[in-house]
């Protein structure tokens, strides 16, 4: 390639499942920047930046081992580095061990580029987003996490099967938490135009068994496999993309709601500047009462770590 593309992307963990399938994702949906491995493990790094880059000739953008020194200087900086959940270990039971690793990353990526944008992988996201923004010293809108974005695309591949339609013209998110706290819109999901609950193929749905089979497959495929990576992967590119492109799309990503106060996983509009807007959504009195527990939690866990 003639010359190294301007925007630059670092993913911290690079060196492992999760961010490696990120830069990889990355490289492969032709975003036309420059990504760089950063890894505690140097190895880790060179190895999959070298097998990374065999993908790149074709693509506009490069991918290079890192340091944090240069991760701090990067657009998107992406956190996919901590402590592996275990099977059938609860998120919050990651916090204890996550929680150091965080700070000690935040510290090494000083000074931290005044306009970054960090984007949270790692679990339990809605806290460590928190933690991300405090030791970062990054405004709260340019500190978000990847939140429910792909639990709640795997409810809308589930809804796809049964309904026909495909998921991308279903409107229906999983809410409040990325952990056993999250919640189904579903007074608010649309398909259509239409109330996605008014779908003829939805009359006789259990919408409890849809909800424990969205909330149980993480835990299935680190049972199955060890961890959970190409999901995750491909939708932190798409917010990464949303966030050097400046498109405006909605996700529900970890971040700062002001009525709440606090961060959750909620549906925000993502561009150049982070969070653009945050927005209202309909929930029914029970819908609420699962939002409220959620809130409750992560402030409860977030004052424990201040």
């Amino acid at each position: 390639m003639s010359s190294v593309p301007k925007q630059r992307v670092s993913v911290i963990g690079g060196g492992g499942n999760v961010g490696a399938a990120t830069a990889f994702s990355l490289i492969a949906k032709g975003v036309p920047a420059e990504v760089l491995i950063v890894d505690a493990v140097d190895k880790a790094a060179e190895g999959q930046a070298l097998d990374i880059s065999d993908a790149a000739f074709m693509m506009p953008g490069v991918c290079r081992k890192g340091s944090f020194k240069e991760a701090g200087q990067s657009d998107v900086i992406i956190v996919t580095a901590g402590a592996r959940q275990q099977p059938n270990e609860p998120r919050s039971a990651l916090m204890d061990r996550n929680y150091t690793i965080i700070k000690s990353i935040m510290d090494s990526l000083q000074p931290i580029k005044e306009t970054a944008k960090i984007l949270m992988v790692s679990n339990p996201v809605d806290v460590l987003t928190d933690i991300a923004q405090k030791t970062s010293g990054l405004p709260r809108n340019q500190v978000i996490g990847s939140g429910t974005y792909l639990d709640s695309g795997r409810l809308r591949n589930e809804l796809s099967e049964i309904t026909g339609v495909s998921p991308t013209s279903i409107h229906a998110y999983m809410l409040g938490e990325h952990g056993d706290k999250q919640f189904t819109g579903w007074s608010s999901a649309r398909i259509g135009g239409r109330p996605l609950l008014e779908h003829p193929k939805m009359k006789d749905v259990d919408l409890d068994k849809i909800y424990e089979k969205i909330q149980r497959k993480a835990y299935v495929i680190i049972e199955a496999k060890g961890s959970t990576y190409y999901g995750i992967g491909i939708c932190a590119a798409t917010i990464a993309e949303a966030l050097l492109n400046n498109t405006s799309q909605v996700f529900p990503v970890v971040n700062y709601v002001e009525s709440f106060g606090c961060y959750l996983s909620w549906p925000a509009a993502i561009g150049y500047d982070g969070v653009e807007q945050s927005f209202e959504v309909k929930l029914n009195d029970k819908e609420r009462e699962k939002l409220d527990a959620a809130i409750s939690d992560i402030k409860k866990v977030c004052e424990k770590y201040n």
